[in-house]
C-alpha cells in the first residue's frame, strides 16, 4: 500500500506533518479530513532500494506482539469496534512494521472486509494461529473471548520462549569470550616468549611445544584458519538446509544432554498450549494439528503430529500416536486420553501446558545455577593450560639458575 507524506494544520491551527498508509490519494485526503487536519501539502512517498525496509525473520518482536494482543483484547472487551481499535493501535504502536500493517488493515476494514480475511494477507506479521483463531471467533460470534484467549496464549508462549533463550544465552556468550581470549593469548602474548625460549635453548616440555606451535600456526597461517572457520560455518548452514541434516539437528536438540530435556519440555508446553487454545476456539482438529506442526517447528515432533492426523482420519484416538512416541511422557498422553474420554480435551491440554511451563521455569533456574560454575571452570582451564605452557619452562629455568 502506498505511503503519503502530508503537511497541514489541525483544528487549533497547529502545524502538523507526518505520513500515513492509504490505497490512493483521495482515501488519504479523506483520512486526514477525518482527523480534522487541513492539508496544505500531500505527496506519495516512492519506495526505492534506499528506503525499503528489510527484515530477517519476523518484523515484529514477540514482546511487541504480546502487547498488541493484550491491548486489542482490552479494547474489544471495552466495547470499541474492531475498526476503531485497529486504527488506535496503529497510531500508538512502537513497532514500525506493525504500525504500518495495522494502518493498512484499518483501511481495508472500512471497506467492509472481515478482519481474518485482511490479516491473512500479512503472514509475516500475524502468525497462523492468530489468523485461524480470529476466523473461528468471527464465525462463532465470540471475538471478545477469542482475543482474550490469544492474549493469554502469546503472553505465556513469550515467557516460556524467553526462559529457554536465557538458559542458552549464557553458555554461548562465555564460549565466544573463550575463543577471543584464546586467540588474543596465542596471537599477541605467546609470540613474545618464543624468542626468549629460542635464546635459552634446551628441550621444552611437550605442553609448551604444542602451545608455541599453535601460536606460530595462527600467526603465519591465519588466512588458512579463517578459511577453515568459514568452511565450517558454510558446512553447518548447508547441512541444516538439507532435509536429513535438519531432521538430525531437530533430533539432537531433543536428545542432547542437559539441554535436550529443556528443549523437550519447552516443545511440549508450546504444543499443548497451542492445541488447547485452538480447540477452545473451535478450530477443526485436523486443521489445528497442522497449525501446531508449524508452530512447534521441530521435524521429529512434526512426524508424530502427522501420525496423529492419520490416526484421527482412521477413527482412532489422538493420544495413541503420542503414547507411542518417545518425545511425550506418560503424563501427557494419559491427560489427553482422559480429556478425550470426558470431552474436555482443551481443558486437559491447558493443564498439561501449565505444568510444563512451570517445569521449564524451574529447569531453567536449576540450569543457570549449574552452568555458571561449569563454564567458568572450563574457561579457567583453557586459559590456565596456555599460561602453564609458558610458566613451566620459566620455573624450570629459575630452579636451574638457583
Amino acid at each position: 500500500m502506498p505511503q503519503y507524506v502530508y503537511q497541514g494544520k489541525d483544528g487549533v491551527g497547529k502545524q502538523r506533518k507526518g505520513a500515513l498508509q492509504a490505497p490512493d490519494r483521495p482515501t488519504a485526503l479523506a483520512e486526514l479530513k477525518r482527523q480534522q487536519i487541513v492539508v496544505t501539502g500531500l505527496r506519495e512517498k516512492r519506495e526505492t532500494v534506499w528506503n525499503k525496509e528489510f527484515y530477517l525473520g519476523s518484523p515484529v518482536k514477540n514482546e511487541q506482539f504480546v502487547v498488541f494482543c493484550r491491548q486489542f483484547a482490552t479494547m474489544i472487551k471495552a466495547g470499541i469496534s474492531i475498526v476503531e481499535a485497529t486504527a488506535i493501535l496503529a497510531e500508538q504502536s512502537e513497532s514500525k512494521p506493525l504500525k504500518k500493517t495495522l494502518a493498512e488493515v484499518a483501511a481495508e476494514l472500512r471497506k467492509g472486509n472481515t478482519f481474518s480475511g485482511v490479516i491473512s494477507a500479512y503472514p509475516r506479521i500475524f502468525p497462523t494461529i492468530f489468523v485461524h483463531m480470529i476466523r473461528a471467533g468471527e464465525e462463532a460470534g465470540s471475538m471478545e473471548e477469542t482475543l482474550e484467549r490469544l492474549a493469554v496464549y502469546f503472553e505465556k508462549a513469550h515467557v516460556t520462549r524467553e526462559k529457554v533463550k536465557s538458559a542458552m544465552t549464557y553458555p554461548m556468550i562465555v564460549s565466544v569470550m573463550a575463543v577471543f581470549v584464546i586467540i588474543f593469548l596465542l596471537k599477541f602474548m605467546i609470540p613474545r616468549f618464543q624468542a626468549m625460549f629460542a635464546q635459552l635453548g634446551g628441550d621444552l616440555p611437550a605442553i609448551t611445544k604444542f602451545t608455541l606451535g599453535l601460536s606460530r600456526s595462527l600467526e603465519q597461517h591465519w588466512m588458512v584458519w579463517l578459511l577453515i572457520a568459514l568452511a565450517a560455518v558454510a558446512a553447518v548452514y548447508l547441512l541444516l538446509k538439507w532435509e536429513r541434516g535438519a531432521y538430525a539437528w531437530d533430533y539432537l536438540k531433543l536428545k542432547a544432554p542437559v539441554f535436550g530435556i529443556l528443549n523437550r519440555k519447552s516443545a511440549i508446553a508450546q504444543l499443548t498450549r497451542t492445541l488447547s487454545s485452538l480447540f477452545a476456539s473451535a478450530v477443526p482438529v485436523l486443521q489445528a494439528l497442522a497449525i501446531v506442526e508449524k508452530a512447534v517447528g521441530n521435524r521429529v515432533i512434526g512426524d508424530t503430529l502427522r501420525e496423529c492426523q492419520t490416526s484421527l482420519r482412521q477413527g482412532r484416538p489422538l493420544s495413541e500416536p503420542l503414547r507411542q512416541s518417545w518425545v511425550f511422557p506418560p503424563l501427557v498422553t494419559q491427560m489427553i486420553r482422559v480429556g478425550e474420554e470426558t470431552g474436555s480435551i482443551d481443558t486437559m491440554l491447558g493443564k498439561v501446558a501449565d505444568f510444563y511451563e512451570r517445569d521449564v521455569e524451574n529447569t531453567v533456574d536449576k540450569l543457570k545455577q549449574l552452568i555458571e560454575p561449569v563454564m567458568i571452570l572450563l574457561l579457567a582451564g583453557v586459559v590456565g593450560f596456555i599460561i602453564a605452557s609458558v610458566m613451566i619452562p620459566m620455573l624450570s629455568l629459575y630452579r636451574n639458575i638457583s
